[in-house]
């Protein structure tokens, strides 16, 4: 049989079908075709969109890290700058300058303040050293390798061809003991006179970061498990080893610096043992020949492909199968349904969710049908969703509030407690570190947002322990709590800001005979807490008019993240009172529902 006439043979087949046959057989051709291209062209557009933002977001997140890295090293140098600054640093050049060696204990000693503030600026610096003519200064915490004199080591010897400061790559440092790996900023002392002579002044400062903190720091946002990472320079070479395990490379990394441009960031393919893979490169500006490089093999970047093309390739196959089930009756049984369907509908519109379209029917209008029954099952699903989000919502707000709490009294603590260990009042030292430690331990509740009562009244008794340590004879504070109470559940640090406020503002002009008194008592279904000082009292007004209409002011900034709680956690059915008592000073009431179980508060707050 000739080609000819199979063409004419197919007319007559086609004419010989009945008409329901020809509608089912036209209806799955053209459902075939239409899904088909528009697969292929959903396909094409949905590849090439992948594509460009897989690029951009692996472009993005080189540069992200490379400009953390750049920023952190900037601020290295800034505070060696501060360093230099100092009134110590100023005083050594001019001993340096005058070649009086017998201050040297005395720089060295002024000296250790300032090393202190710049670490404790950035932690990840591990040492510090200012070599001199007249001898190194460093952190006495650090023990130093004598043997090796900066004047003697490969550094001096790389300054003096530069002529100015550098970064070095990643090394075990020699100038202290431990055989830390660093990687070191070196740059050449400057007193007054120098800068404006622009003379040499044989001082050299040298600060070692430690290698691995540096590591860490650059990797924290580049977790992509199928994706390399290096830190190198305009050769290729390793800046930092920390952590290195080569075993893992795919590509052979010599081969590719060259393909590395002039320019501050950039990407390109490189071919490697017959696969490709993408670079992605972005300089540091502090030191423009080193860079942070990520390679990722093309075909695992973009591996969203074929799970496109498979899905792309089942929905029309599922829609061509559907296509099979249409028969004679398509009239009847699309108006049929269709009448249901809008039954339905009306219900819907008088807010009935619970509605569902039944057939036993596969035709279109079963389908819609059932698509609009998955409509109400997603509409009720969002439903669900948004009172999930704003119940998360109100979660992060209660945490944000929670974490905002002042936290300067941590910080006078900390200087309380290292002014009474250099007094050697060892005794209240200790105290207050494990007084300290313990309020952590019950603020953090091991992620709970909720505590008891009794809780929340340790971490009340630890923060008095620390405040009657730094405030001594200042002031007693009285418990009046009912035993039973104590289980009760409350938000987490809502009684200490209260104590503090009488500390802070009710007692600022005494110096002795202040009292607090701390009640909890049952109020019915309510747990009733107050607090009042005979302090110097309270603007009621003005509180409470901040507490409705927040401002940016600090003055009663406690009260009001307590009161914001208050409503995050309970809304309308949590209470607070601010008044003067009759003693003149300040008096706060908090009524909450009583609760001893967390399914209890859930089941009741929603």
């Amino acid at each position: 049989m000739n080609r000819q006439a199979i063409w004419s043979l197919i007319p007559r087949v086609f004419h010989s079908f009945s008409l329901k046959q020809r509608i089912w057989l036209t209806f799955v051709v053209l459902i075939t075709l239409g899904l088909m291209a528009t697969g292929s062209i959903a396909y094409f557009i949905a590849s090439k969109e992948i594509q460009r933002n897989a690029l951009q977001s692996s472009q993005d997140t080189v540069n992200q890290s490379a400009q953390i890295v750049n920023e952190r090293l900037k601020n290295i140098g800034i505070a060696v700058r501060a360093l230099m600054f100092s009134d110590a640093f100023k005083q050594l050049m001019k001993d340096v300058q005058s070649n009086d060696r017998s201050s040297y204990y005395k720089s060295l000693t002024s000296l250790q303040y300032v090393f202190s503030q710049v670490k404790f600026n950035d932690s990840m610096i591990d040492s510090i050293l200012i070599a001199t003519p007249i001898g190194d200064f460093y952190p006495t915490s650090s023990v130093r390798n004598t043997s090796n004199s900066f004047y003697k080591s490969e550094m001096y010897t790389h300054f003096q061809l530069l002529k100015r400061g550098f970064w070095s790559k990643g090394h075990v440092d020699t100038f202290f003991t431990g055989k830390q790996r660093v990687l070191s900023l070196v740059t050449e002392g400057a007193g007054e006179d120098s800068f404006l002579a622009y003379e040499s002044t044989n001082v050299y400062v040298v600060v070692n970061v430690k290698e691995d903190d540096l590591r860490d720091l650059f990797m924290q946002n580049l977790s992509q498990s199928n994706k390399k990472y290096y830190f190198i320079d305009s050769l290729g070479e390793d800046v930092n080893y920390a952590d290195r395990n080569s075993e893992g490379d795919r590509i052979q990394r010599p081969a590719f610096p060259e393909q590395l441009t002039e320019e501050m960031k950039g990407s390109f393919f490189y071919s490697s043992a017959k696969k490709d893979y993408l670079v992605n490169y972005s300089r540091l500006e502090v030191k423009d020949d080193w860079m942070i490089v990520g390679v990722q093999a093309k075909d695992e970047l973009l591996s969203k492909l074929n799970g496109i093309k498979r899905a792309t390739t089942y929905v029309i196959i599922g829609f061509i199968i559907l296509s099979l089930f249409i028969t004679n009756n398509l009239t009847y049984l699309l108006l049929k349904p269709l009448f249901r369907l809008q039954k339905l509908m009306k219900r819907v519109e008088e807010n009935d969710l619970s509605v569902r379209f039944e057939s036993a029917y596969k035709d279109e209008v079963s389908q819609v049908g059932f698509r609009f029954n998955r409509m109400l099952d997603e509409i009720k699903q969002l439903i669900e969703d948004v009172k999930n989000r704003e119940r998360d919502k109100r979660k992060a707000e209660i945490k944000a509030l929670s974490a905002q709490m002042d936290p300067h009294f941590f910080y006078n603590t900390l200087n309380t407690i290292y002014c009474k260990s250099v007094l050697g009042e060892n005794e209240d030292v200790n105290e207050m570190i494990l007084a300290l430690s313990q309020m952590f331990q019950i603020s953090l509740s091991g992620g709970r947002d909720l505590i008891t009562l009794g809780d929340e009244l340790d971490h009340v008794r630890q923060y008095l322990a620390i405040q009657q340590r730094s405030y001594e004879n200042l002031f007693v504070c009285h418990f009046e709590i009912e035993e039973p109470l104590l289980q009760c559940l409350v938000p987490k640090i809502m009684i200490q800001p209260l104590i503090e406020n009488c500390i802070l503002h009710g007692f600022k002009n005494m110096s002795s005979g202040g009292e607090i008194r701390l009640t909890a008592r049952n109020d019915g279904e309510w747990l009733h807490i107050t607090v009042e000082d005979n302090g110097q009292g309270l603007i009621p007004e003005k509180l409470l008019h901040g507490l409705v209409q927040p401002t940016t002011s600090k003055h009663g900034y406690a009260l009001r993240n307590i009161y914001t709680r208050l409503h995050l956690y309970y809304g309308e059915r949590g209470r607070m009172e601010i008044r003067n008592n009759d003693c003149g000073g300040a008096y706060i009431a908090l009524w909450l529902p009583c609760y001893e179980s967390e399914e209890d508060f859930h089941e009741s707050t929603g």
